[in-house]
């Protein structure tokens, strides 16, 4: 059972709302996010924001893997 499953909130400032995902504090920092801690744990709503930062990130990491 996961930190997530037993009610973790979101770890970004001035949020408390429950957590849905938890991902590195690196890479929410990267995305634009204002987080604390080793993990990120993220609500709904935050896990957007984080996949839309993250977006041209990942495409790049693509690219560079492909070649």
């Amino acid at each position: 059972m996961g930190r997530i499953e037993k009610g973790a909130k979101c770890t970004v400032v001035g949020c408390g709302r429950d957590a849905v995902r938890s991902i590195s504090t690196p890479r929410a920092r990267a995305a634009g996010l204002n987080v604390g801690g080793r993990r990120a744990y993220l609500c709904e709503e935050h896990y957007k924001e984080y996949k839309r930062g993250s977006r041209k990130e990942k495409l790049v990491e693509k690219w560079r893997h492909a070649l």
